[in-house]
């Protein structure tokens, strides 16, 4: 038996000029992630993340607590769902039929709250029989790229290994809904409520995978808790 973290990168610089970057909060999470590992004797193998910056710089973060040096593989396949192409090129087929949508947009999307209900509408669009956008990449592109990364990571490691990957929610997500057996039209149940930093453990055998835990984040949890701070956020 085998074992892969699935781990969110940390809070990442939402509003800024560069979202593509940890928050000082990011990096907190970052490093309260890789003490966590460390503190429970869990060595990591290998690990991997894709080519975004907040994905990368949490993972080094992370590592960094690790007694030696941890091999880091770079894959794209592991990046987030491009919401910001999404929202270019389907907003104006989600609209149609979305008036809500529409309001939300016509009034801007200044707060995250709002930004996250667009992103539910387009994300649900863009997985269903209805989205045919050649601009963008597909769902079935998207989600059988996350599937042959996690399959590769499995066959590369063999039996025995505990890896980490860094990614995103809609990684996750769609990575959880994969092992579960469910189709495209149940991920984003899966993607709102993963935190940053949050953790979700698979188990594999050759190229058998199971869910063991989704989205633990209570170590942030119990760390605030005890400095009085908020450790815990969503975006």
């Amino acid at each position: 038996m085998a074992t892969i973290y699935l781990i969110r990168h940390g809070q990442a610089s939402f509003g800024a000029e560069d979202y593509d970057k940890l928050s000082e909060l990011g990096r907190r999470q970052a490093e309260i992630t890789g003490h966590y590992l460390r503190d429970h004797d869990i060595r990591i193998d290998a690990a991997y993340s894709g080519t975004l910056s907040r994905q990368q710089e949490t993972a080094q973060l992370a590592l960094a607590s690790q007694p030696g040096d941890v091999p880091h593989h770079i894959d794209a396949r592991f990046n987030e769902v491009n919401n910001d192409e999404h929202l270019e090129y389907l907003i104006p087929h989600v609209v149609k039929t979305q008036p809500q949508v529409k309001a939300l947009m016509d009034k801007g999307l200044s707060s995250s709250k709002d930004y996250q209900k667009v992103i539910d509408a387009v994300f649900n669009y863009w997985v269903s029989p209805e989205c045919d956008e050649p601009e963008i990449q597909s769902w079935a592109d998207y989600s059988g790229g996350v599937s042959s990364a996690l399959a590769d990571v499995m066959r590369e490691q063999g039996g025995g290994k505990t890896v980490a990957i860094f990614t995103s929610g809609g990684t996750i997500a769609t990575a959880v809904s994969q092992v579960l057996g469910l189709d495209g039209t149940h991920a984003y149940k899966f993607y709102e409520p993963v935190f940053n930093c949050s953790v979700t453990q698979l188990f594999y055998s050759g190229d058998k995978v199971s869910l063991s835990y989704f989205i633990d984040r209570s170590f942030l949890q119990m760390m605030g808790r005890g400095l009085g701070e908020e450790l815990v956020s969503y975006r």
